[in-house]
């Protein structure tokens, strides 16, 4: 298989305006005639469901929750970024492309970056006109601040709801195309197939989660954007209802899942207080503006501290170890969130971690407040802080917060070409869950921003192109193909119903989230990989002979939706750790000990691995094939990564 990512020719700045040109288009007549199936409104979903149906086209928008209000987009703090330079500090549109090459430490395609730094300018007026009340400076300008990866303030924020406040603003867009008749929405209702017609996208196979009715819907092209595969750990700071199921039946039906193992770990998380939880709670990035990363300096005042002897008030200024500030001078405690994720471990892993666990750093406010008082910095952080005061009932006014890195986004998924299509004809994959512009680390605010370029700015163009070239004759879901995709759903569903094992859906999903933290989490080995590949082989096994699924299709059930989603990460799993395995050095987020320089620093080899790594399924259990799409770069210069 040849992966054409349809680049288009030209210069860097000139590819997008030109690609925009001469993509064919449909005229306002005939998008009546087209129907688009949109699974998933978050930002990526719900701005791409609004915006093709203001073009005319008919769109079916489905979402697994009681509304598109409730997706996971909400639950983005921080901010979303934009090559505006208000603040006049050297901002371009290349400076935000380029941050972002090489905070992806130079494993994602330049053009398609460039594009996303191009448009975050529009994004940020599209917003302002939907009336999303970013902050602003005293004379009413939009505010800016700094964000890891980044030596500007580029980062437009609305307190630390960010991603609350523009999903408002996308979702009242969607109501007015619903209230229109151009958008019909479908809440409750999953996605658990793909149906292809003549090896196309023609239309997707769902439950409605109420009634538990196996329904298919038929359309002439299909985007996904269900976002990311972050629960496969079990433990991260993702909705607990946020999964792989769509893109993943998608990949079964053929798309190729792209750098599965890239993995973000956000350092600026509450660290785990025990066995009972089922997720782990954000701290945002904006916090280490202010912020001051420390441990004690040595593992004797470390270990007094953990056992109650002193408390942190009493660890003077000379026994605390600003660590990010003493290794990376330049960038302190903004540096990109791998790197600060990495060093935390490396701090822990030394015996200087703080917590009773000793699996946790300082973010201090003390020199912030001092500075500017805590007025001012509860103006900027107050949502955050009372947050962190409720979930932890200690007041980071008066003393630091304790974090520690956590799974919090995957920059893998389904590959796309520069049109976001996958290499199935018709089926587009859009925001997180596609693989294309964060390479093997995201830098902060740049997955809104993501999620908004494709859905307001790329697929509106490029979904287009493929419909002009499209009949506009529409495929009964009476067609063979739904049929026996309707069956295999439901053959699933009655396997799943009938096993009656011993052990819960939770407690298979622990234990494959256990597995691969340990073994492909922040830091990853070839033989810890090999080991993670057997078992979670042997747990899909003990799965699919002892899982307890109670009740009956015919009704809500929330533990038959589970053990799906389960049953497909059990799956993705092990395709993870065969791309961790595959691929012998490290960059960004994925950590191979094996591969570092002598600072611990990741060590890459872009002779052989300069490449996005697409997955083809060839069957449960079977071994799949790579395909390699040669990453280029006319524009940047492959460096180590330094932010010193």
């Amino acid at each position: 298989m040849i992966l054409d990512s349809k680049i288009p020719e030209g210069a860097l700045a000139e590819k997008w305006d030109k690609h925009k040109f001469n993509v064919k288009l449909v005229n306002p007549a005939n998008k009546r005639k087209y129907d688009i199936i949109v699974v998933g409104t978050g930002l990526a979903g719900a701005s791409a469901a609004a915006t093709l149906g203001e073009l005319g086209y008919n769109v079916k928008a489905f979402c697994f929750q009681d509304s598109p209000r409730r997706a996971h987009s909400i639950a983005a703090q921080g901010g979303i970024n934009a090559a505006k330079n208000y603040q006049n500090d050297g901002d371009s549109i290349f400076r935000l492309f380029y941050d972002t090459i090489k905070g992806g430490d130079y494993r994602a395609r330049e053009a398609n970056v460039y594009r996303l730094a191009q448009v975050s300018v529009n994004i940020i007026d599209q917003c302002v006109a939907q009336g999303v009340p970013f902050a602003r400076e005293y004379g009413g300008l939009l505010a800016n601040r700094s964000f890891g990866g980044a030596q500007v303030s580029r980062t437009f924020y609305a307190r630390g709801q960010t991603g609350q406040q523009l999903l408002l603003g996308a979702y009242s867009a969607l109501n007015r195309q619903i209230a229109y008749g151009k958008v019909k929405m479908y809440p409750r209702t999953e996605m658990l197939d793909l149906v292809m017609v003549d090896g196309k996208a023609r239309g997707i196979v769902v439950r409605n989660l109420i009634t538990g009715k196996i329904e298919s819907h038929s359309a002439h092209a299909v985007v996904l954007a269900t976002g990311g595969y972050g629960n496969v750990f079990f433990l991260s700071t993702n909705a607990m209802g946020s999964n792989a199921t769509a893109a993943w039946r998608a990949h079964k039906k053929g798309a190729l899942f792209a750098n599965p193992c890239f993995t973000q770990i956000h350092p600026t998380c509450i660290p785990v207080s025990g066995e009972y939880q089922s997720k782990l709670t954000l701290m945002s990035e904006s916090l280490r503006n202010d912020g001051r990363v420390w441990v004690p300096k040595t593992v004797e005042i470390a270990q007094r501290l953990r056992k109650g002897e002193i408390t942190v008030n009493d660890i003077k200024e000379e026994d605390r170890d600003y660590y990010l500030e003493r290794k990376y001078p330049a960038f302190g405690n903004l540096v990109p969130r791998d790197v600060a994720s990495r060093n935390a471990k490396l701090m822990c892993d030394e015996g200087r971690g703080v917590g009773a666990s000793g699996l946790a750093v300082y973010l201090d406010f003390a020199d912030a407040i001092r500075r500017e008082g805590q007025p001012a910095i509860a103006a900027k952080y107050g949502n955050l802080f009372d947050m962190y005061a409720k979930i932890t009932d200690e007041n980071p006014y008066e003393k630091p917060m304790r974090i520690y890195p956590a799974v919090h986004y995957t920059m893998g998924g389904l590959w796309v070409d520069y049109n976001l299509m996958t290499n199935i004809p018709g089926l587009y994959a859009t925001g997180e869950c596609n693989f294309s512009d964060h390479g093997a680390n995201r830098l902060g605010a740049s997955a809104l921003m993501q999620g908004l370029a494709d859905g307001y700015f790329v697929i509106p163009y490029t979904i287009g192109d493929y419909l002009a070239q499209t009949p506009y004759d529409k495929v009964s879901t009476d067609h063979p193909a739904f049929k026996e995709a309707e069956q295999n759903v439901k053959a699933t569903t009655d396997r799943l119903l009938s096993i009656k094992g011993n052990r819960t859906v939770d407690d298979f999903h622990k234990a494959l989230g256990l597995l691969m933290w340990d073994y492909c989490g922040m830091a990853r080995n070839a033989e810890g990989l090999q080991f993670a590949k057997q078992e979670i082989r042997k747990l899909r096994d003990e799965f699919w002979q002892n899982v307890k699924v109670t009740g009956v299709n015919e009704e809500l059930n929330q533990t038959l939706e589970k053990a799906h989603r389960v049953a497909d990460f059990l799956e993705l799993g092990e395709l993870m750790v065969d791309d961790a395995l595959n691929r012998n050095e490290s960059c960004g987020g994925h950590f191979r000990e094996e591969y570092q320089t002598p600072e611990n620093e990741a060590l890459r080899d872009d002779e052989n691995y300069a490449y996005v790594a697409a997955w083809e399924f060839t069957g449960v259990g079977n071994e799949p094939i790579l395909h390699k799409e040669e990453l280029k770069f006319e524009n940047v210069k492959l460096t180590q990564r330094s932010y010193k």
